[in-house]
């Protein structure tokens, strides 16, 4: 680029730039720091969610786990039992088994269901042990593959804290004792054809002590505890819908409550596989991108705050419902940014739109070269506009350039298509009381700090340019 002279000429060719304005009550002013790009590609993978289900034997675990796995029957649902991982008894202790206390935390393998659920989290296949109670040994074992949520289910998946850990939500099965003993009684009798004097004995000998000593304690680390276990079909109806809504959110919104991802559809997923195929032609990559954006927008304005207000319709009725945010102004980050300013001006009419222009040099930041907003811009509510975060550097230049323009840092919402983890990240913990609207999040970066998979250079790919043609690049997906 020949100099600032050069940047002001563009920006000057462009459309005419309009301003509007809101009022807010104060503000904290600061400098945000930048925390620089890693050097290699981001792994990402889909942390499943997972449920730990406790209580006494023959509570009901089980009968609550099976309706829960029923009710999500379109997600893919693994359950794992703390059963399958008994220690196999010695030749000794087989040949004394009256006297083995199966209910005691140290009659568990934890390690290895540490090391199996470990596996699972990240994705990968593993063979569970499947024990057997006539032999008191592991005989086989099952593959299970990786699912969109795990169930651990036994009576001490609470005992071990490192277990606990692991889980995202705790229910703990509470059923009455004298409820819990006739179960008992009929399963070991059915089940593992063991006589009702010698299960009364163990029951008093072993499992009582053991529910009072080391499971009962563990119902106070319980998220959900459930009376009546399966009987009780209100309260496993709400986990499942408590589980459908996490299931739902990328694991990036879990750690950032003021990152919203727009719900995906086929529709969205259909709009993005086509922009991002490279032999698209520049009509259609600008058609279904325009389509995008529009969602995008429309979820961005829905966080804009709002006033209740009452009309009286053609037929004389009173209709009560909200006034839209009227004193507003969107920010693009040239040149990517101002794709996405039809899409604002269409949902907002007459919406004033004010420019920054911010030039990459090298990979080491950004310099601010070019800016023109309002001069009341800090009374207004800001939609800044930029459709790829990438590293997040330019994106902290622009918040860190409104904020210091007097712009409320709650005040931003920041609308772009995709965004790296990476980005997400540095915006996020600079910027704790902005709103990052998205409709992907990527898989992270590579070795060049480019967004993979993305989509390429957004605005040269838009506006039907080449980086050979333009000595100005500036909102690539850094």
């Amino acid at each position: 680029m020949g100099g600032a002279k050069s940047a002001v000429d563009l920006m000057e060719s462009s459309s005419e730039v309009h301003f509007s304005g809101f009022h807010t009550d104060g503000f904290e002013q600061r400098e945000a720091s930048i925390e620089q790009p890693t050097t290699s590609a981001t792994e990402m993978y889909n942390q499943p969610f997972v449920i730990g289900v406790a209580g006494g034997a023959a509570s009901g675990k089980k009968t609550v786990c099976d309706m829960i796995v029923q009710q999500l029957h379109d997600q893919r649902v693994v359950l794992v039992n703390q059963d399958s991982f008994y220690n196999n008894l010695s030749e000794e202790e087989r040949s004394r088994v009256q006297d083995y206390n199966f209910d005691h935390p140290d009659a568990f393998d934890t390690g290895e269901l540490l090391r199996v659920m470990d596996k699972l989290k990240h994705g990968e296949a593993v063979d569970i042990p499947k024990y057997d109670f006539k032999s008191y040994k592991t005989d086989t074992l099952r593959r299970v593959n990786p699912s969109d949520v795990i169930i651990l289910e036994g009576i001490l998946v609470f005992h071990d804290p490192r277990v606990r850990e692991l889980m995202n939500m705790k229910i703990f099965v509470d059923t009455d004792a004298d409820v819990r003993l006739a179960r008992r009684i009929r399963r070991d009798t059915s089940e593992k054809d063991r006589d009702i004097g010698v299960i009364l004995d163990q029951y008093s000998k072993f499992v009582k002590p053991a529910f009072d000593d080391f499971i009962l304690p563990t119902k106070k680390y319980a998220d959900i505890i459930i009376p009546r276990g399966g009987d009780n079909h209100v309260a496993i109806d709400l986990i499942v819908q408590h589980i459908r809504t996490k299931l739902g959110q990328h694991d990036l919104c879990k750690i950032y409550p003021n990152l919203y991802v727009i719900q995906s559809t086929f529709q969205i997923r259909g709009m993005h596989t086509l922009i991002r195929d490279a032999q698209i032609t520049k009509h259609d990559f600008v058609f279904y991108s325009d389509r995008l954006i529009r969602l995008v927008v429309e979820h961005g304005l829905g966080h804009l705050p709002f006033t209740e207000k009452q009309v009286i319709t053609p037929t004389g009725s009173v209709y009560t419902g909200v006034d839209f945010c009227k004193r507003l102004c969107g920010v693009s980050v040239i040149r990517s940014g101002e794709s996405m300013e039809n899409a604002l001006r269409a949902c907002c009419k007459g919406i004033k739109i004010g420019k920054i222009l911010i030039h990459r040099e090298g990979d080491n930041g950004e310099q601010l070269i070019y800016e023109k907003l309002p001069n009341d811009i800090s009374e207004r509510h800001v939609l800044l506009l930029d459709p790829i975060l990438g590293t997040g550097n330019s994106a902290v230049h622009a918040i860190s350039l409104l904020i210091r323009k007097g712009v409320p840092e709650s005040n931003i919402i920041f609308l772009n298509l995709i965004s790296a983890p990476k980005g997400v990240h540095v915006v996020c913990k600079s910027f704790p009381r902005i709103k990052i609207v998205t409709s992907e999040i990527e898989i992270g970066l590579n070795e060049d700090f480019r967004v993979i998979p993305g989509m390429g250079e957004f605005g040269d790919r838009y506006f039907g340019t080449d980086d050979d043609d333009e000595q100005v690049v500036v909102a690539s997906q850094k």
